[in-house]
């Protein structure tokens, strides 16, 4: 009988809008005013140096891929260049990231749609959209593709509209009576960097934890028609969404509006729709904020259930997790994982106002970073693996090795000691290094349980 395998049926729509969009997340649409605040108008480095970090990341995954396109990804090149327990370390801390996602997205979800209909309870739409989004995923791969494309094309269409919209009130003046704004925010108030070099690393980390999930890509290789030219065209558009979907946002924003009163405006979003009469921006932006939030929702179901899927596949998680629907769905990974997500639907009733979920999102900060580590650490055997003649022929080798890989490790271990300086953020790394700390005396106590009973085995078979 032959065995039961993931079938390719996302198409190269759903790859290329997925890579564009997939994690643009609710906070560049409600929560970039407080990042901006934190840095002032150099958060605009910010985000250059740390897409320019995730852009060689990417290239390094998508070199990667190109010969090996995996389901597991980062995690199974870990598993297989670097050690098993790089593979067991990378893939748990990947799915409790998802996890940490769903939780906070089904929150948001609640949140956002108490705007419209506030009589409804919080946690009975966190429950209705989770529910939506589960059944769809379990029920092929081709529906969670055809959510996300229209999640992510809902988001990027807002952005770009935000952006044509800001130009002209920055050049033209719309909504200023014709007086062009100019430039001036980005230096007239306490110059570029208003709260120095401090300020500008503070807000370093959490821009780069804003970046994650962003190598979610990788894991749809073992599900996408044509993987080699469909994830190379959609890794080499990620240079431009980092341009134009973060820093070009991000640009307008603090053009428009002096960086020291956003805090006072609420969505930036909001403001710069409603200033050229655009009376229902509210109502649009909570729209907008509920569908990245479904897409978060929907992203981290997927992402949770194939990284299980793969933890078993490679014997480092019960085999149960590994079996597959009859619509080659991993369904048992993804109801364990829907089954945590319940249990945060029913803190949703208990404490609707809790900041549980936010201490679990920044918990999962650190541990999100280590497939990054990963995939840089991977390269160099993954290369000498190929052989050189291979690698000679490769038409889309990463730039800059090994130079990237040194400049992106570095940056991340910057990160980290910026986060560690933080106390707003230092609590959340400890406990990101808790969770790695019980994942790695888990691994050894399975790896040890594992070398026993095949020492038992073979002195039987003598």
């Amino acid at each position: 009988m032959e065995e039961k395998t993931l079938q390719r049926n996302l198409k190269a729509r759903h790859i290329e809008m997925i890579a564009l969009g997939g994690t643009i997340g609710v906070g560049l649409f409600m929560g970039s005013a407080s990042t901006i605040e934190t840095a002032g108008p150099s958060v605009l480095l910010c985000y250059g140096l740390a897409g320019l970090v995730i852009f060689f990341i990417m290239r390094i995954m998508g070199e990667m891929l190109y010969l090996e396109p995996v389901t597991g990804s980062f995690a199974s090149y870990g598993y297989k260049y670097i050690h098993p327990f790089a593979g067991y370390l990378t893939a748990w801390c990947y799915w409790f990231l998802w996890v940490a996602v769903g939780l906070s997205e089904i929150t948001a979800i609640g949140i956002y749609v108490k705007y419209w209909f506030p009589f409804i309870p919080q946690w009975i739409s966190a429950f209705a959209g989770m529910l939506i989004i589960a059944f769809a995923n379990m029920a092929a791969v081709k529906y969670y593709g055809e959510f996300e494309f229209w999640f992510s094309l809902i988001k990027i269409s807002t952005i770009v509209v935000m952006i044509i919209v800001g130009l002209g009130v920055i050049l033209f003046g719309f909504g200023y009576g014709g007086h062009s704004l100019g430039f001036s925010n980005l230096w007239s108030h306490d110059g570029f960097f208003p709260h120095g070099l401090t300020g500008m690393l503070t807000a370093l980390c959490i821009v780069t934890a804003s970046f994650q999930g962003i190598e979610l890509i990788g894991i749809t290789a073992g599900e996408a028609q044509h993987p080699k030219e469909t994830l190379r065209k959609a890794i080499k558009n990620i240079i431009w969404r980092i341009l134009i979907f973060y820093i070009g946002a991000i640009f307008i924003v603090i053009t428009i509006y002096p960086w020291n009163e956003l805090g006072m405006l609420g969505s930036p979003f909001v403001t710069i729709f409603s200033k050229i009469g655009i009376t229902a921006a509210a109502g649009i932006i909570n729209f907008v904020v509920l569908t990245a939030a479904l897409s978060g929702c929907n992203s981290g179901i997927y992402s949770a259930g194939r990284m299980l899927y793969t933890l078993a596949q490679n014997g480092q998680a019960p085999k149960c997790l590994g079996k597959l629907s009859k619509s080659s769905i991993p369904q048992n990974a993804i109801v364990f994982t829907v089954g945590l997500l319940i249990i945060g639907v029913i803190l949703n009733y208990l404490v609707p106002n809790s900041k549980l979920f936010l201490y679990i999102y920044s918990a999962s900060v650190f541990p999100g970073m280590i497939a990054w580590f990963v995939l840089a650490l991977a390269q160099k055997n993954f290369r000498l693996a190929h052989g050189r003649a291979v690698m000679d022929n490769h038409p889309f080798k990463s730039p800059l090795y090994p130079y990237s890989n040194y400049f992106c490790i570095i940056f991340l271990l910057l990160v980290i000691a910026g986060m560690w300086i933080n106390p707003d953020t230092r609590m959340s790394l400890i406990v990101g290094w808790i969770f790695c700390a019980i994942l790695t005396v888990c691994y050894l106590v399975w790896d040890t349980k594992k070398k026993t009973v095949y020492s038992v085995d073979s002195k039987e078979q003598q």
